[in-house]
């Protein structure tokens, strides 16, 4: 076969290919929105579903001229050179394993989704560093992973033959043109066209950046479900990857030796000249407001938003137990608060460190195993004459959380393994047992100060329910009607349910033994679980804080506080310590100062919640209004800074040079 002849039969070929992928995207679009439209917002319209499916066909242009680039490179350009039908079972080949790929991605999408209620995000990358047996078990137990990968498999071989049939499909047979000129110029045309099609697709269906369309731009109907789906599977990962990088690269602001002072001294709140970056978190304690307790409980509870607090939520009987505490005249709740990252290990950072999240990932890094960092929870407890003790009721393998935690000077860690359990799941032991190994090594004479972190209210949810007291009556009378008898939801609920309950008992057990101790209670992460289809920002993502104990008052906290999980060490230290004594904190106490708080993606005050970013719109919860909204500029100074000095400590020690 002369060599232009097999060129153009293989360039016809890889259309083919091409217009089947294109084919394949949209298809799995379509039955994304259809499987998931029960996250569809009311507003969603025809129209935006129309609009999702065409700005999806555009970007997925780019997307399968990515994976048809190969075969035309390995098997249509090299014809050129070779001839031979093994270019087109190489062809083959390649259509079956993108198949499979973007198969495989489809069915995982879905859970993901529901997990995160997003397509692939640069939090995928946390995966390969977390637990991998326990998140395959789970896959197992909670997901259905062998049925999904049976599907999955039974779908990519039926579709394999398809596209066997399609590209055994004739082509058309090369034009005999007589004239060498003719010849060349169907030949010059032929390479034009590649050249055009190349440069069509690179920019989804246009041929210039104006009128480009990429992930950054992407999302522009109004619901956010449809924006997912407008990405394919490749762009989404394409997204996670940018992402993860240009955040590891910086935390989106500019960081210089020049600009740090400036930073430093917006978070010190006064002229510092200094070449030691923790001058700049130099705190003054103002006055204990608390007589100072015995003991000391930070109970982070795995998975518990702030929604079920929420008064329409009330007729779920979800969250009695913290609700209780929190109508006690001895306590105090701040409800626009925020965990520091999205998955638990994210939140233990911040809360350990004090310093925000900015992709680091600061359980590996090694500047955290060098030397206690001068924010580290643990080291301004110990100065105030307390003993330290972590309580995780996971393995102490998961995330290297002992040596992390350690190494950030607390004198003890517990782990599932070293207490008695008899029930749990991969992730750890139910938390009555932890709650129990608490309570039963208080010495009442030691001061102590406990972090509790629990993991019963996690995938795959195997806590006897039934055993334990659940009513689901009393759960299922306050859900909407489309998901009243889902039994999945149910069990969810329930888990929600009783790790509330574990809580509250350990709490009152714990008043009623040691009446002076002091309960910080808050959430690792929400956006995990929802009854709403498509529910806010500030009810997908808020999480509870709150202080319970002897001499708190409703008071305790000014009306407009508002804060993260770098807002409990100093919060904790201004409630307990001295007047004068010295600290140090990234972010500022919920009782003085601390009005704004932000974690990897979001901003919170008071009354409004948005993402971080330019353009980002503002979403007013509780009693405010949009005549109250903040302005912009003070936010992105106080989320700048607070990341720009943490990454640099983090990332190039503490000297500033």
């Amino acid at each position: 076969m002369p060599r232009w002849e097999g060129f153009w039969r293989n360039l016809q070929q890889d259309f083919k290919l091409y217009l089947f992928i294109i084919g394949l995207f949209c298809l799995y679009r379509v039955c994304f929105i259809a499987v998931m439209s029960a996250h569809l917002s009311e507003a969603a319209t025809i129209k935006d579903i129309g609009t999702a499916l065409y700005v999806g066909l555009r970007i997925s242009l780019k997307s399968t001229a990515l994976i048809v680039a190969l075969p035309f490179v390995f098997c249509t350009c090299i014809s050129l050179l070779v001839s031979g039908r093994k270019l087109g079972l190489v062809r083959l080949w390649f259509g079956y394993a993108v198949i499979g790929g973007l198969t495989l991605l489809f069915f995982a999408r879905i859970p993901y989704y529901e997990e995160f209620h997003m397509a692939f995000n640069q939090f995928l990358f946390n995966t390969f560093r977390d637990d991998v047996q326990a998140l395959f078990v789970t896959l197992i137990q909670q997901y259905d992973l062998v049925p999904r990968l049976l599907a999955a498999t039974v779908i990519s071989i039926g579709l394999g033959y398809v596209l066997k049939r399609w590209l055994r499909i004739g082509t058309f047979v090369l034009p005999r043109y007589n004239r060498r000129w003719m010849r060349w110029a169907f030949r010059t045309g032929l390479v034009g066209g590649v050249c055009f099609f190349v440069m069509f697709t690179r920019f989804g269906g246009s041929l210039t950046y104006a009128h480009d369309v990429s992930w950054e731009n992407a999302g522009v109907t109004k619901d956010d479900l449809l924006n997912e789906a407008i990405l394919d599977d490749v762009q989404a990962l394409y997204r996670a990857y940018a992402m993860h990088e240009r955040l590891q690269a910086s935390t989106g602001v500019a960081i210089d030796v020049d600009k740090m002072n400036d930073y430093g001294e917006y978070l010190a709140g006064h002229t510092v000249k200094t070449t030691l970056i923790d001058d700049y978190l130099k705190k003054t304690a103002q006055g204990a407001k608390l007589a100072k307790p015995r003991h000391v409980f930070l109970i982070v509870a795995e998975s518990y938003a702030n929604w079920p607090l929420l008064p329409e939520y009330k007729e779920l009987n979800l969250a009695d137990g913290l609700k209780n505490i929190i109508a006690s005249d001895d306590a105090a709740y701040v409800p626009a608060f925020l965990p520091n990252g999205m998955g638990t290990i994210a939140g233990i950072n911040g809360i350990v460190t004090g310093f925000p999240e900015v992709n680091l990932y600061l359980n590996y890094q090694a500047e955290t195993y060098k030397e206690f960092y001068v924010s580290s929870l643990a080291v301004q407890m110990k100065k105030m004459g307390y003993r330290t003790c972590f309580w995780y009721a996971g393995p102490d393998s998961w995330e290297r959380i002992k040596d992390f935690t350690l190494a950030q000077g607390f004198d003890e860690f517990h782990a599932y393994g070293d207490f008695e359990s008899k029930a749990g799941n991969v992730w750890g032991c139910d938390d009555k047992y932890l709650f129990n190994a608490v309570g039963s090594s208080i010495d009442p004479d030691l001061p102590t100060f406990h972090v509790v972190l629990t993991v019963s209210n996690h995938a795959p949810y195997t806590v006897d329910l039934e055993q334990e007291g659940f009513d689901p009556v009393r759960i299922s009378g306050g859900l909407p009607e489309r998901v009243r008898n889902d039994q999945d939801m149910l069990a969810k609920l329930g888990h929600f349910w009783y790790a509330d309950k574990m809580l509250a008992e350990f709490v009152h057990t714990m008043r009623g033994q040691y009446p002076d101790s002091l309960f910080v209670i808050t959430g690792d992460h929400a956006d995990r679980f929802n009854i709403e289809a498509s529910p806010g920002l500030y009810k997908r993502y808020a999480v509870p804080f709150v202080v319970y104990g002897k001499g708190v008052t409703k008071e305790l906290f000014p009306s407009n506080a508002a804060g993260s999980h770098i807002n409990i060490t100093p919060t904790i230290v201004e409630l307990i310590a001295p007047k004068g004594f010295e600290y140090y904190a990234v972010g500022n106490s919920l009782t003085n100062g601390s009005t704004i708080g932000f974690n990897y993606g979001f901003w919170i005050t008071d009354h409004s919640i948005a993402e971080i970013g330019d353009g980002a719109k503002i979403e007013v919860f509780g009693s405010g209004n949009q005549a109250r909204l903040p302005y912009k500029t003070v936010i992105s100074q106080h989320i700048d800074a607070a990341r720009a000095v943490s990454w640099w400590r983090v990332k190039n020690g503490k000297y500033i040079q």
